[in-house]
């Protein structure tokens, strides 16, 4: 099988969502993801008062420009961080006491940067000294300036531009530092679509209030996901088409195809979908992957079949993902035998010839999706936790199998 369908975007969905609750009216979303992360976005609405109806191809939400109907909730996000970074932005537009807490790994995961944001914007709440639970005392937003960090995770400037509209006066926000800049992109896009433009000048964003306007959006699938098949493709030597990946997609990580085509393969994107052709042997690479971090582990656990060594930089923020995603990538290509080092901010892998072992997710969907791409050349790789691949695709293995 040459075509692969991949559901749609974990991170379209995730602001899809946000915006839908935070329009006048009715908003459909057409072709959703339905996987644990975006159930729990969902839920999350619920539990905030906004009726949300689900079928197996359309979404659909009732929104409400002035914060959530509830004035008191307990929102539990389990492993989502978009849920746990987002909702409490779109919590402080309302009036009400909400409660925000989630499962133990995103608990370790930070969100001091936006609450200390929302602290400055005079927002009362607690936290778990920049962790969740946290609790929001919401009495709206007034709006103005602030100056963020986001060097961690873009999701932090995402949910404040998200809230921007909904505050009284908008928001002026300066970043210091900035991490997987194309996901700021897609929010920024996504917005536009949604009624709201803002104007960016340098490494600042104007925010203007108003309101999001409530319509039919289909979710594009999902780039990230179709990594893991590029992947396959190039270590194979074959061909895979993912359908509704175009030259217009909002997603950064598309970029990955432009990483194997360094590598050797042959890439095609046109305003259709994209197609990847594996080559006989993969080169080696030197790759700065500060912008597409969520495919590191793709990259990783393909290099080891690589003609050179493989050596990606600037990818610091992948130590505070689901798991620390440089150490499970030395931890498992170690346990592959393959040579390989780290650093604060970068690995090296060594070209070799791995060997069947078990793979540690750490309960990671990305290390157990991209692990399963080695299994491709290496018999007898087997994962810990193969079902933690439902956080974003839950079908994944019976695809890959089809497509194998």
């Amino acid at each position: 099988m040459t075509v692969v369908r991949i559901p749609g975007s974990k991170s379209v969905m995730a602001r899809a969502l946000f915006m839908a609750a935070a329009s006048d009216g009715i908003t459909t979303l057409e072709l959703p993801l339905r996987s644990d992360d975006t159930e729990a976005f969902a839920q999350g609405l619920r539990d905030l008062g906004y009726h949300l109806t689900q079928d197996a191809d359309r979404w659909s939400v009732h929104g409400r420009p002035d914060g959530p109907p509830a004035g008191r909730a307990e929102v539990y996000c389990r492993d989502a961080a978009t849920a746990s970074r987002f909702l409490p932005a779109l919590a402080a537009a309302g009036h009400g006491t909400f409660a925000f807490d989630a499962s133990a790994q995103m608990r370790r995961r930070p969100v001091g940067p936006l609450t200390a944001a929302l602290r400055e914007l005079g927002v009362r709440l607690s936290d778990a000294d920049g962790h969740l639970p946290l609790t929001v005392e919401a009495s709206g937003v007034k709006g103005g300036d602030l100056r963020l960090d986001a060097g961690l995770s873009s999701q932090f400037l995402t949910a404040l531009l998200l809230l921007g509209p909904l505050t009284a006066e908008g928001l002026r926000i300066t970043v210091t530092d900035l991490v997987s800049a194309p996901y700021v992109e897609m929010t920024l896009a996504m917005m536009r679509r949604f009624g709201i433009t803002v104007a960016r000048e340098g490494d600042t964003f104007a925010v203007p209030p108003g309101a999001y306007r409530a319509h039919a959006y289909e979710v594009e699938p999902d780039a990230s996901s179709a990594s893991y098949f590029f992947a396959a493709a190039a270590l194979t030597g074959r061909t895979v088409t993912v359908p509704g990946l175009t030259r217009d997609s909002l997603q950064g990580d598309l970029r990955f195809v432009d990483v194997l085509e360094r590598m050797g393969a042959t890439v095609e994107i046109t305003t259709e979908a994209t197609t990847v052709t594996g080559p006989e042997r993969l080169s080696g690479v030197t790759v700065n992957m500060r912008d597409i971090s969520d495919t590191v582990p793709t990259l990783a656990a393909i290099a080891p079949f690589a003609t050179g060594p493989v050596r990606i930089e600037d990818v610091y923020n992948t130590r505070v993902k689901e798991c620390d995603r440089l150490a499970a990538c030395e931890e498992n290509l170690r346990r592959l035998g393959v040579e390989v080092r780290t650093g604060r901010d970068w690995i090296e892998i060594q070209p070799g010839t791995p060997e069947a072992a078990e793979i540690a997710c750490h309960g990671d969907h990305r290390i157990a999706m991209a692990f399963s791409v080695t299994g491709l050349r290496v018999p007898g790789v087997t994962l810990d936790d193969p079902g933690c691949v439902r956080k974003t695709f839950p079908t994944f293995h019976e695809v890959l199998a089809a497509w194998a």
